[in-house]
């Protein structure tokens, strides 16, 4: 059983959503992921999230662009956590996502990484998860302990060709 759902209003959102799939499938955390219009099909979108805490999932990591409404109606009837992904956008730039996510009224939150934060937003649903599983947070420990270890090895890299410290 999925304890995320990934969804988006339109295929262009795929690459960005993908990266939050990618950290999940790193963690071992199941998700479904789906393309869902709420302003095109809101019959669908009504259904997808209502039924959403009886099919298990425990968060749901929702991107969307321009008005931006996919991630807080996901929030006004899914009762858990919702993680919205502000999406770029050729008019402003992803300001105009990022407020709508954002701006959410009082009662209604909605988590908000940054404009294309889909890895982020994976990271983020698989820290609400390691709240109750111990399992998870050991590797979200781990994953830390890597990023680390990425960047020293960068430094040291750095210093190998001569670069001095500053």
């Amino acid at each position: 059983m999925a304890k995320v759902g990934i969804v988006m209003g339109s295929d262009s959102d795929m690459p960005i959503m993908a990266k939050a799939a990618d950290i999940l499938d790193q963690l071992g955390i199941s998700y479904e992921m789906d393309i869902i219009s709420a302003h095109r099909e809101p019959d669908d979108f009504f259904e997808y999230a209502k039924t959403a805490e009886e099919r298990g999932l425990k968060v749901i990591i929702a991107g969307a662009g321009m008005a931006a409404h996919l991630p807080g109606m996901c929030a006004a009837i899914f009762p858990l956590p919702v993680i919205g992904i502000p999406m770029h956008t050729t008019s402003l730039g992803g300001r105009d996502s990022l407020y709508s996510i954002v701006q959410m009224p009082t009662g209604i939150p909605v988590a908000t990484v940054a404009i294309n934060g889909g890895a982020n937003a994976g990271i983020l649903a698989a820290k609400i998860l390691a709240t109750s599983d111990a399992e998870l947070l050991a590797k979200l420990k781990d994953y830390s302990e890597g990023l680390k270890a990425s960047v020293q090895k960068k430094n040291e890299r750095l210093h190998e060709v001569g670069v001095k410290n500053y």
